[in-house]
């Protein structure tokens, strides 16, 4: 299989019907955060809410979200295929249609989802398509999975302002990828807050130095 080839099979989603078949019971079942120990998985305190965004390699983007202030915990995983209980493996294949995605739980009364949007907009390049960086693959797209109708429109509004101003500066159309939320699994205990655990690790994730305020109270994390 030459280069192009190779490109190409890892930038196409699998077909319904085609993806891998996975297995019935999780992988794994995730403990502690291991950077200030709350549970990943929950139960949450009352009022914690929780959003899902695909911003590329998931080591990276899950440090930029523990980092905020607000967030209560985060947690990796796979999200948006066909493959029940993917491992990182099969995802990696490219024959599940996952996205490698950041659950972050976080509290409403302290950033606003527009807050988290604007970390998710400004950590990365939204303009790549099926890759990130040097990360290429379905499972390092764009992606930010809506839970409601607010949660959409917040998003594409956001989506919409980072966009012209990314023209501005010569980049092209935004890919990211809005869709309701599908089911998240939680990855393998080894990716969870994989650069707390391993601080010389591989990030992968490169901003595009645009910032854009996209509603008011939002605050750069």
């Amino acid at each position: 299989m030459n280069l192009l080839d190779l490109f190409a099979r890892k930038t196409k989603l699998p077909e319904p019907g085609t993806a891998l078949p996975g297995r019935a019971a999780p992988i794994t079942r995730p403990g502690a955060h291991f950077v200030n120990g709350r549970a990943i998985a929950g139960p949450y305190p009352e009022g914690i809410e929780t959003a899902v965004f695909g911003l590329g390699c998931f080591w990276g983007a899950e440090r930029m979200f523990w980092q905020a202030d607000g967030v209560y915990a985060t947690a990796v995983g796979y999200a948006g295929g066909e493959t029940p209980n993917p491992t990182y493996d099969e995802v990696c294949s490219g024959l599940t249609g996952h996205n490698e995605v950041v659950l972050v739980a976080y509290d409403p009364k302290r950033i606003s989802y527009e807050g988290l949007l604007k970390i998710f907009f400004e950590g990365h390049n939204p303009t790549q398509g099926m890759r990130q960086g040097n990360d290429v693959g379905t499972q390092y797209r764009s992606g930010i999975y809506v839970a409601n109708a607010a949660e959409r429109q917040q998003a594409e509004a956001a989506r919409n302002a980072y966009e012209a101003a990314l023209g501005k500066r010569g980049f092209g159309a935004i890919t990211t990828e809005i869709v309701d939320r599908p089911t998240f699994y939680f990855a393998e205990d080894y990716h969870q807050q994989y650069l707390a655990k391993n601080p010389n690790g591989y990030c992968g994730l490169g901003g595009t130095g645009v910032s854009c305020p996209i509603g008011t109270g939002v605050a750069a994390a």
